[in-house]
């Protein structure tokens, strides 16, 4: 099989054992890059309680824009590193705030995916990663974003050449899979990095991609 084949079969036989996940409810982009900011090194519990706790404290975003920095690292506190969490997220503000005029992220609606994500990778701290969530989950626009476990996956299965770093991995899995499957299959690599295919031991005979998957085809031939 060549790339776009092995991607295709991929997300077909994780639909086979996931399902389609469901679309969760959408954030505003704004909130959908300052959540995103917070998930950093930390889990989803953790980033949550952030949040929640971030918008009662400061309810709009001009006031934590505003906000002391040491008020703002306590209420980011449980989502780790709240010390550089909480200056990236007021530089994206007060950048977003100085180019438009106000705190909204709506107007890249209209530009196509690849612009709209340039954009947001000009906000300091804001790497294709956390583009392309914001593009995806917040203004259903094509950007398939990689993180750690869609990495290591997408790297052992033989969809992505094995040394190539996660920045260029990004535009190169974009290509490799079709748009219309770019958020069941983030997710479902998501869901089986955590439950099976783990960084240091995956449960390969559990898998249900062991039959197209070079990392278990070298492991049974040591």
């Amino acid at each position: 099989m060549n790339g776009k084949q092995l991607a295709a079969k991929t997300h077909q036989l994780l639909v086979n054992e996931y399902g389609l996940p469901t679309w969760r409810p959408h954030l505003s982009p704004v909130s959908e890059l300052v959540s995103t900011i917070l998930s950093q090194n930390t889990n989803d519990l953790n980033r949550d309680r952030a949040y929640d706790t971030l918008r009662e404290n400061f309810p709009t975003w001009e006031e934590v824009r505003d906000a002391p920095e040491n008020l703002l690292a306590e209420s980011i506190k449980t989502a780790g590193l709240a010390n550089q969490k909480g200056p990236a997220i007021q530089n994206a503000l007060r950048f977003i705030a100085e180019e438009r005029g106000k705190i909204e992220l709506d107007f890249l609606r209209s530009k196509p995916s690849q612009e709209a994500s340039l954009w947001l990778t000009n906000l300091k701290g804001v790497g294709p990663k956390t583009a392309a969530i914001v593009l995806l989950f917040s203004l259903d626009m094509p950007a398939f974003p990689v993180d750690t476990h869609v990495y290591r996956v997408t790297g052992r299965i033989g969809i992505r050449p094995d040394k190539m770093n996660a920045a260029k991995a990004h535009t190169f899995l974009a290509g490799q899979f079709s748009p219309d499957t770019y958020y069941a299959i983030h997710l479902n690599l998501i869901r089986l990095g955590r439950e099976i295919c783990k960084a240091r031991q995956p449960l390969c005979q559990n898998c249900p991609l062991n039959k197209i998957c070079n990392y278990y085809e070298n492991e049974k031939n040591q």
